[in-house]
């Protein structure tokens, strides 16, 4: 894997393991914005990984559907690739005038779309998580 490819993914599995340890928490302490923001932030960085293998270029952009569209456009696969609304999360649960709280089971279900994101894109990269230490 390309260095370059390999530090997105690299990238992208602190997010993955952040969310992990969120989910270790009791429910009471599990801050669900983290969880959305970071769940987000894993599928962006992984499809930047994977437009970054082939060359792609996809400037700075936040906006999953858009590194999906590109993505699509290699392997008409990604159009298959659900990512629900968490391109919201990149940036409403982050700033004071876009103040945004999801609840727990917003939390859970953002946690469940970066599981399938990351077994489809682990797939389409030929990617081992053992491969990455």
């Amino acid at each position: 894997m390309d260095e370059k490819v390999k530090k997105w993914v690299i990238k992208a599995m602190e997010d993955y393991k952040t969310v992990e340890n969120e989910f270790k928490l009791s429910e009471e302490e599990i801050v669900t914005s983290s969880v959305c923001f970071h769940c987000q932030q894993f599928v962006e960085k992984m499809l930047k990984a994977f437009l970054t293998s082939k060359g792609i270029d996809f400037g700075r952009t936040h906006n999953l559907e858009f590194l999906i569209k590109l993505c699509s456009d290699i392997d008409s696969e990604f159009k298959k690739l659900d990512v629900g609304n968490l391109s919201d999360y990149a940036v409403e649960v982050r700033y004071a005038d876009e103040f945004y709280i999801p609840t727990l089971e917003e939390a859970k279900q953002a946690f469940e779309i970066a599981k399938k994101a990351k077994e489809f894109i682990f797939r389409k990269m030929e990617i081992r998580e053992d491969e990455l230490k």
